[in-house]
């Protein structure tokens, strides 16, 4: 378990983890249907008897996990806590960010499915060349980390964003200052006269 877990994302990290390592008994089956091709069963479904009960893990109403299992691979969809607009002007972003370098991550699908931010597609081809609890690990701390992203990124926005007000009102009373002798409503609009 990683230490930097917050406690109040423990107990659904946990969860998560939990659930992941005991959904990830992946093994190589072909295609009942065509012969000599083996599709991820959660992606094609076309076989009702390989694919297993969905899992859903939540937080509160914005923050989940969707676990999808099928007898050779495995979908995890995640929904991001997503407060106020800015949040999920940030949360499309990033992910739309980490979904367009989707071959880098391997097990990042390049679209979510509909009501979930980002999903990941494991095979078990991925179960065979890689440590299946490094696996859970990295999907951990990117849900970790997703977080974390977001919420500095909104901090610095609106860090920038004060910034850029007091600029602005500094520079309105300065301009206001040097026409004393104008009405205020002439000084006003003046002031936010566009100069070229």
């Amino acid at each position: 378990m990683c230490a930097r877990e917050s406690s109040s994302l423990k107990p659904y990290l946990t969860a998560v983890r939990r659930t992941l390592t005991a959904a990830m008994c992946l093994e190589n089956f072909s295609s009942q249907i065509v012969e000599k091709h083996n599709k991820p069963e959660v992606e094609v479904q076309a076989s009702k008897e390989l694919l297993l009960t969905p899992i859903l893990i939540s937080r509160n109403a914005n923050e989940k996990v969707l676990i999808e299992s099928s007898i050779n691979s495995m979908r995890i969809n995640i929904a991001v806590k997503q407060v106020d607009d800015l949040e999920r002007i940030l949360c499309h972003k990033f992910t739309r960010f980490m979904m367009m370098r989707a071959e880098n991550f391997m097990i990042l699908r390049r679209k979510p499915i509909p009501g979930y931010d980002i999903s990941f597609l494991i095979t078990n081809i991925h179960t065979e060349q890689m440590y299946k609890h490094k696996i859970v690990d990295f999907v951990i701390h990117f849900m970790e980390e997703i977080d974390r992203e977001i919420s500095e990124m909104k901090l610095s926005m609106n860090a920038r964003a004060r910034t850029c007000a007091e600029e602005f009102l500094k520079r309105v009373s300065a301009e206001m200052n040097s026409h004393q002798d104008l009405p205020c409503s002439q000084r006003i609009i003046i002031c936010l006269r566009p100069q070229f």
